[in-house]
């Protein structure tokens, strides 16, 4: 899935303060041990001094990096989806190829970078409702995802590959959105859910029902 991004060095990522460089040891350092300190508590158990002190660096010192540990979590997720966009690559542009065979790589790459990257994926998820950063950050990111998605389902059925029906967008929301709760829910085995072994395959079963109206979509 080809997705445009902002150039780097552009506009700097959100959340974080304007003049840093994207290299820099203490900011990496401040964001990797919020994903360590993600993975053994809640982001509401964490504090700017839990932040600091694992980062090496004093309480003032992180405030020359971030203004919040709100922003911290920004910064997280911007990378994450970032990274995803960075992995779909251009699958979608591919599909006629072998549809099962590149929509599965699309769901397994999103799956394996949301699966490595969990424990933010489940903070921000569990603060979306009462962080409007995090909610519009996230619907920002959907949209991107959907659009593509959309304009991929439109390709298939002009190539009549896959037959008319509902409304692209439609589609391409539900199927997108069904991925988010299917893959929250395994990931913070939050039952009734799928196991992690079998997601992946589940999920492109439906995907590929629910477009083509059959698995097993017809060859290029």
């Amino acid at each position: 899935m080809t997705v445009a991004r902002t150039p780097t060095g552009a506009v700097p990522p959100r959340g974080r303060r304007a003049g840093r460089s994207a290299g820099d040891d203490r900011e990496a350092a401040i964001l990797a041990t919020a994903e360590r300190l993600l993975e053994q508590r809640s982001f509401g158990d964490i504090s700017i001094d839990d932040l600091a002190r694992g980062a090496g660096i004093s309480r003032p010192t992180f405030y020359f990096y971030f203004p919040s540990k709100d922003a911290v979590l920004l910064t997280l997720l911007d990378r994450v989806t970032a990274e995803a966009d960075s992995a779909g690559g251009d699958v979608l542009d591919r599909l006629a190829e072998d549809p099962r065979a590149r929509w599965r790589e699309l769901i397994g790459r999103f799956h394996a970078t949301f699966g490595a990257h969990r424990a933010v994926v489940l903070a921000c998820a569990q603060v979306r409702g009462t962080n409007a950063e995090v909610r519009r950050l996230w619907a920002d990111v959907l949209e991107r995802w959907v659009q593509a998605v959309q304009h991929a389902i439109e390709a298939e059925r002009r190539r009549g590959a896959a037959p008319g029906g509902l409304p692209a967008r439609d589609l391409s929301i539900a199927l997108n959105s069904m991925n988010e709760r299917v893959w929250y829910a395994t990931f913070a085995d939050d039952g009734p859910a799928v196991a992690e072994r079998d997601v992946v395959d589940v999920l492109l079963d439906v995907w590929l029902t629910a477009i083509y109206r059959d698995t097993a979509p017809p060859p290029a």
